[in-house]
């Protein structure tokens, strides 16, 4: 939880003026008028005036219609919210929060213009997330009054609330501030002024990287969203994500992103000024990644690139038994899920022992799932009688899917393949589970390099529902045809992506977290504020920092060295402090101490 920058006494705000009524402003105010505040709404459009209005009304009525509250809290909810046309009504606002277009000029000019009619003590906050607050403050007659406060999308949901300083706010401006987000419900989280602040500064770069990656063909929009919501346990995919932001909102706050840091990542993808300029912003517009069922609808609408279902059968492959080579969590997870569905399973590892070891592993994992009510008693025995642990690759030879999951290093996986394409019987598919490694390379250790494909499950494998089916440029049609098929039989949900570093998931998820790590290593937020931004602001599941700790920083540097050594690109290079901690023996929760320190382990 991040630290609150003042005590919770009463806010002296009470009068707030909220200026530009879009989505985001509308949200504010309905925040601020359901806290009991007084708001005064001002855009200058008198029918977006009127649209908040009306959006006031309907997600108030839906509360009460939900019992949150009664028709006539609604209607104290209700009166407390006015519109006008013209900045003049803020003469008495104890706070203005402008949430204006991303331009210096238009908001400049709604600064002067409250300049000239606000009291001298009232504070002027700015909704920028992509602009200089010390700028803006700095063209202000008011420096010391001027701040950011920065909700996010949708703001009566979203906890989070990023409050900026320049070096000319005053230190009362920041408290009374401060103490309201407190009131209003929020976790207020103190950032300097930079672009992007804490959230948007890792999350744009990571919806950057999306963009460019469906520009490149690389995946479908549909397999791009699918495998981060769930390979990750993200709220919506980054496609999606950038049609409800805005295509145009995106690429200015990269634009702002990209002149502070020359960071390449934050250069802002091509298609995303062409969709800009076509008008295909997303969501607001009815159409940008996706089609919508008209402007401001979140129906999305089938299109010329949906991709069609069904069709005619492709040829494919028989899969009776299966394979898997190892004794590891991930091993013995995808052993669970495909004896699960009904498959024979041979279990092999380097020895007798250890196969047994392993398969005593899933019978504890199957007790906890009888213990849960997930399963009888008498599937889990069927389950566990399917798996037969072999202490040799010999066991092999009758399989119609060898799929290896051993350590991630390219030479043990090609030693492995090489003994499998003496060991599996001609037709018998040879699947890899790497993560980041080169799927052709391991191809290329057999006789066969037609019959190997990459199956990426992720951790743990019974309850992670994305597969990552990586086809090299030799592998067969009927032999990636199969391997859709298996996944859809093991209630999996298989995506396509071609054989580069990282694929899907952790060609954007790496990144993102290797950012993180420069930010603290700049000492521009701490652990537990960048952690808190990113699960209370983009709704992530866990923190960078916490889930860094749970992948291991090992693997996690393993992987970004592997992005950097694939893409030359000197913004992936690994960041110093994770490279420190590794060498310290620092790995994450398995050691006991990485960002964190773990008690217990």
């Amino acid at each position: 939880m991040a630290t609150p920058l003042s005590d919770t006494s009463p806010s002296p705000l009470r009068t707030i003026a909220v200026v530009g009524l879009g989505t985001m402003g509308t949200g504010i105010a309905e925040v601020l008028a359901r806290a009991g505040r007084e708001v005064i709404g001002i855009d200058i459009s008198e029918a977006q005036a009127a649209k908040a209005v009306a959006a006031l009304e309907t997600s108030t009525a839906r509360a009460v219609a939900r019992g949150r509250i009664t028709e006539r809290e609604r209607g104290e909810v209700l009166a407390r919210f006015r519109t006008f046309t013209g900045v003049q009504a803020a003469a008495d606002a104890d706070l203005v929060i402008e949430v204006t277009p991303e331009s210096y000029e238009i908001k400049q000019q709604v600064f002067s213009e409250l300049d000239a009619v606000v009291r001298p003590d009232t504070v002027l906050a700015t909704g920028t997330n992509a602009l200089s607050v010390t700028r803006l403050a700095a063209d202000s007659a008011r420096p010391e009054r001027v701040l950011g406060l920065h909700f996010f999308n949708p703001a009566p949901a979203m906890k989070l609330v990023e409050i900026v300083s320049s070096v000319l706010t005053a230190p009362q401006a920041v408290a009374s501030v401060t103490d309201l987000a407190i009131e209003l419900g929020k976790e207020p989280v103190a950032v300097g002024d930079r672009p992007g602040f804490v959230a948007d500064g890792l999350l744009f770069g990571y919806l950057n990287q999306a963009a460019a990656m469906y520009e490149a063909k690389y995946a479908t929009r549909e397999d791009i969203d699918a495998a981060m919501r769930l390979g990750c346990g993200l709220p919506m995919g980054p496609l999606a994500l950038l049609d409800l932001i805005g295509v145009d909102t995106a690429r200015t706050v990269l634009e702002a992103m990209y002149s502070a840091s020359r960071d390449r990542l934050h250069a802002p993808a091509p298609i995303l000024k062409q969709l800009s300029e076509a008008g295909l912003t997303g969501r607001k517009s009815g159409r940008g990644f996706y089609t919508y069922e008209a402007p401001g609808s979140a129906t999305v609408v089938r299109d010329a690139l949906t991709p069609l279902s069904g069709g005619p059968a492709v040829p494919g492959r028989g899969i009776r038994a299966v394979g898997v080579a190892g004794s590891g969590t991930m091993a013995c997870g995808i052993a669970e899920v495909f004896a699960k569905a009904g498959y024979h399973v041979v279990l092999a590892a380097r020895g007798e022992e250890k196969a047994r070891t392993a398969k005593a592993r899933i019978g504890t994992s199957l007790s906890r799932s009888v213990d849960k009510g997930r399963m009888t008693v008498e599937a889990a025995a069927e389950t566990l009688d399917r798996i037969t642990p072999a202490g040799s690759y010999d066991a092999f030879a009758d399989v119609d899917l060898a799929l290896e999951a051993v350590a991630e290093d390219l030479e043990v996986k090609r030693q492995l393949f090489t003994a499998l394409d003496k060991v599996c019987k001609p037709g018998a598919i040879l699947a890899t589970t790497t993560s980041s490694l080169p799927v052709v390379a391991c191809a290329r250790a057999t006789s066969r390099p037609e019959d190997v494909i990459g199956m990426h499950f992720f951790n743990p494998a019974p309850a992670m529902k994305l597969v990552e089916v990586v086809r090299t440029v030799l592998t067969g049609d009927d032999v990636h045809a199969t391997v859709r098929a298996l996944c859809l039989a093991v209630r999996k949900h298989p995506v396509d992506c071609g054989d580069r570093a990282g694929f899907i998931v952790n060609a954007l998820l790496f990144p993102y977290l290797n950012n993180a790590v420069k930010m603290v290593q700049e000492h521009y937020a701490s652990l537990d504020d960048i952690d808190a931004a990113m699960k209370l602001g983009g709704g992530y599941p866990m923190g960078p920092f916490e889930l860094l700790d749970v992948v291991g920083l090992d693997v996690s540097l393993a992987i970004e060295r592997v992005l950097h050594r694939e893409f030359r690109d000197p913004g992936l290079a690994p960041a110093p402090l994770l490279e420190h901690l590794v060498a310290a023996g620092c790995l994450g929760r398995k050691t006991g101490r990485g960002f964190r320190e773990y008690a217990g382990r």
